[in-house]
């Protein structure tokens, strides 16, 4: 679940920007601090090239600034993204017209955005109103942006709110054909091994300890398909079991086609796959210490 309190503060990076900062801060019910303070564990800071956060204290990696229009995401656009790209073929994109999509889990927005370069228009969610703000942020700077601005304006959009209360309440015309969902990745215990940007958002929200209501969400909400992307050795989310996978070295898209029904008949496949979930965790045995 999101959680803020008593981890993070806003701060502006230069004076000029310290009324832009507090602001911030008071739009996201999060202190104010000073830029060089070390009494939270992340700071976002307002900077003249936009939003980052970063972790405080020494040895604190590099900090996270959403950017659509260089480095990775520049490269992934330009360079990937091909029909025999795995996230593309786990997505069914195939010819047009390409599905819409709803990013449950949007995060940083970087598969959001591959989708988006290859034709589809995607709405993202990210229920956690720091990493909504940097990606509203990322977003803005991308859309002004003369190369890609019209095909950000154009193809992704952003809302705060958390899919497992939006499946719930989606109406039926706006149900979009795929489900996108990334969530957070168990946690491993060489932390060496675990990406900056993970350890940074892991420090912002922890696990995703409601993993396991991701799913029938997802499959309530979809038309089409639902793709899941996991770690290569980590288990499918708990539910129905894949119809398709799509292995890369590092990471997994599990694949759940939609076989029709209306919106009814799918909100109650997901709530006989909550009470299923349920049953399991409470015939676990338990382990007496």
């Amino acid at each position: 679940m999101p959680k803020t309190s008593n981890t993070i503060a806003v701060a502006a990076a230069t004076p000029e920007l310290l009324e832009k900062a507090a602001e911030l801060a008071a739009r996201l019910e999060i202190p104010l601090s000073e830029t060089g303070s070390d009494n939270y564990a992340l700071l976002l800071e307002v900077t003249g090239e936009g939003l980052q956060l970063r972790r405080t204290g020494p040895g604190a990696p590099g900090p996270i600034r959403i950017d659509f229009t260089s480095g990775r995401a520049e490269y992934r656009r330009r360079h990937s993204g091909g029909r025999k790209e795995t996230l593309i073929r786990a997505m069914g994109i195939k010819g047009k017209p390409r599905p819409t999509v709803l990013d449950g889990t949007a995060g940083l927005g970087r598969d959001a955005f591959v989708l988006a370069c290859r034709g589809c228009k995607v709405e993202m969610l990210e229920r956690n109103p720091v990493i909504a703000a940097l990606l509203e942020d990322g977003l803005r700077r991308a859309g002004a942006d003369q190369e890609i601005g019209p095909l950000v304006r154009e193809r992704m959009s952003l809302r705060r709110g958390d899919i497992l209360l939006e499946a719930t309440r989606m109406e039926e015309e706006r149900r979009p054909e795929v489900v996108y969902l990334d969530p957070m990745y168990p946690h491993r215990n060489k932390s060496a091994l675990v990406k900056k940007e993970m350890r940074i958002l892991r420090t912002l929200v922890g696990d995703d300890e409601d993993s396991d209501r991701l799913l029938p969400a997802a499959l309530r909400a979809a038309i089409k398909r639902v793709v899941v992307k996991r770690p290569a050795a980590a288990p499918p989310l708990p539910g129905p079991k894949p119809d398709l996978d799509f292995k890369t070295k590092s990471h997994r898209f599990d694949v759940y086609i939609i076989d029709g029904g209306s919106l009814k008949d799918r909100r109650n496949r997901g709530v006989t796959i909550i009470k299923q979930n349920l049953i399991v965790a409470l015939n676990r045995p338990t382990i007496s210490t």
